[in-house]
């Protein structure tokens, strides 16, 4: 078989950056989110330095625990309503047991994850006890989810980046395998073993059969040889990589596409929105409607979920039709929000009457 210049880059990067065996090791993904908790920890501590939120400064930490606990859960638990409810009476005989904490499969939903934050905000807003057993650190709900919102993005985008490295949530088809397509365009390995694999044709269904027999040949099942090449892949073996490529399709790297419309661009909106001072929910509403508005864009380039059996609803996906369920949402907010006539306003970055530290 000719093998063709096909410039796209083959996905290489291993999901761990520390394996200790098999199946077991730190991965990109839960760093994702340590490192975004330690962001907004310290953009949270700086904010409220500034009197941009009423949180009290020592209160920071339980704040972020309060919110890291409500995003997880939420997004768990909303992947599992939204998108594999099956999930829900899946056991098995080896641990975790339950398909509700088995995070392989399937893992988190962004939009459960918001509904998560927003109850955590609703408790952060409840203040906490002191010694004498006094609540402190009371504020408005509306005003806890502002403050959620500025800190957010940044999370977000590295969320988006893990998905990446994992090689998930696919985007579209650029070049179909064999073909040419754009150096900018990725060719992810791990398309085979989705429901959104490409067709190949006799030539190359044989070279990928070939290559995997290769690679693994003491492999039981065609699933169990195929992983052992992509990690050939991501070992840097010589000549694994170049072998594959003719058998991938070359796909939008809608990933990165997210990363950085939900870390970058929505945490630009909402930081220009709170330069001044805003009635509580203001900045939540923007955020809802920003963050949704960019979702329903950047699905243009991803793929739905391959195990859902209607994908798309009146040329729309699942998470198109929640985000846009989100900017009605954002819209009802702001409008509330902005209509209040005794809202004091709070935050804004720019103030001259910040406090110090």
């Amino acid at each position: 078989m000719t093998t063709p210049t096909l410039a796209a880059w083959v996905h290489d990067l291993s999901p761990y950056l520390i394996e200790v065996s098999p199946g077991v090791g730190l991965r990109w993904y839960g760093l994702s989110y340590v490192a975004g908790v330690a962001v907004a920890y310290v953009i949270l501590r700086w904010m409220a330095g500034r009197g941009m939120t009423l949180i009290p400064r020592d209160r920071c930490f339980d704040a972020i625990i309060t919110l890291a606990i409500g995003a997880v859960v939420g997004g768990r638990l909303g992947y599992i309503a939204f998108y594999e409810p099956t999930l829900l009476w899946l056991f098995s005989s080896s641990p975790p047991w339950w398909g509700v904490v088995q995070l392989n499969r399937g893992g988190m939903a962004s939009h459960g994850g918001i509904i998560g934050t927003i109850i955590a905000a609703v408790l952060i807003s409840r203040g906490w006890k002191d010694e004498s057993g006094t609540r402190v650190g009371r504020c408005p709900p509306l005003h806890v989810m502002d403050t959620m919102a500025a800190i957010a993005p940044l999370g977000l985008g590295l969320g988006r980046l893990a998905n990446f490295i994992n090689g998930e949530l696919l985007g579209r088809v650029i070049a179909a395998p064999g073909e040419a397509a754009p150096a900018w365009a990725v060719r992810f390995p791990q398309e085979h073993l989705t429901g959104h694999a490409p067709a190949l044709t006799a030539e190359q269904d044989l070279a990928l059969t070939t290559l995997i027999r290769d690679v693994s040949p003491q492999a039981t099942t065609w699933g169990e040889g195929y992983r052992a090449v992509i990690e050939a892949v991501q070992n840097g073996v010589p000549g694994i990589a170049e072998r594959l490529e003719p058998m991938l399709a070359a796909r939008h790297p809608s990933q990165l596409y997210q990363a950085v419309a939900e870390g970058l661009v929505l945490m630009l909106v909402v930081w220009a929105v709170w330069r001044r001072p805003r009635k509580p929910g203001v900045i939540g509403g923007v955020w809802l409607a920003t963050y949704g508005l960019l979702r329903i864009a950047t699905e243009h380039w991803r793929l739905p979920d391959d195990h859902l059996s209607v994908q798309v609803i009146a040329g729309l996906s699942r998470g198109q039709w929640l985000s846009a369920a989100m900017v009605v949402a954002g819209l009802a907010l702001f409008a509330f929000a902005v209509s209040r006539p005794n809202a004091s306003k709070l935050g804004g970055w720019a103030r001259r009457d910040h406090a110090d530290g």
